[in-house]
């Protein structure tokens, strides 16, 4: 269980990495909106709407959800994150100026799944436009850590038995067999699916 004190300090991590994707988000061109990010079949638009809405959903709205996507999680997230998407940039960016400092989770989630999320999805948009956000070291240490015990939806282990992570700018070593040496953020965004970008950016 979280600590109060705990909990504070992650949720001000949190808070601070959602400030400085809405920074990011501030910047981008109209066009921007439109390019692929690093989720594939989603949009740059897709994706700052997904990581920002996923707090407003309740267990009735998730339940209805899944229902309506057949049971199947994954595309209960697209269709929502399409739709979200679809909205205008000025809307969605409004709406994520409401929610950046919400403490509000989805139901069935874990404290530090919002730590994911964000340092995540702002590197999926961050990458592909060629636009430099440098991932805090030890946050993203901590959610790789998370990551690696979490299962569903990361499944890290299964994808990648007989690995050893080992971070080359924070100490962190998780996992048996061949080593991989990245940096952590490079790390983090393997373990959670994302195709073999090294960004070096500590």
């Amino acid at each position: 269980m979280t600590s109060p004190t705990e909990a504070d300090r992650l949720w001000t991590t949190i808070h601070r990495e959602r400030g400085r994707l809405l920074e990011l988000l501030r910047s981008l061109d109209p066009a921007d909106w439109d390019r692929p990010s690093l989720c594939a079949g989603w949009r740059v638009r897709d994706v700052a709407a997904h990581t920002i809405s996923s707090s407003d959903y309740s267990v009735l709205d998730m339940v209805t959800g899944v229902i309506r996507a057949r049971g199947d999680f994954n595309r209960l997230m697209d269709r929502l994150a399409r739709e979200q998407g679809s909205r205008p940039a000025e809307r969605i960016m409004a709406r994520y100026e409401r929610q950046a400092t919400s403490r509000r989770r989805p139901p069935g989630t874990k404290p530090r799944d919002p730590l994911v999320d964000v340092l995540v999805h702002s590197q999926d948009i961050a990458i592909p436009l060629g636009r430099a956000h440098p991932m805090p070291a030890q946050p993203a240490r901590d959610a790789a850590a998370f990551v690696w015990t979490r299962g569903f939806p990361y499944d890290a282990q299964r994808h990648h038995p007989g690995t050893r992570f080992v971070a080359t700018d924070v100490d962190f070593e998780i996992g048996e067999g061949e080593a991989v040496r990245a940096p952590i953020a490079d790390i983090l965004l393997t373990m959670t699916g994302r195709p073999t970008v090294w960004t070096d950016c500590g």
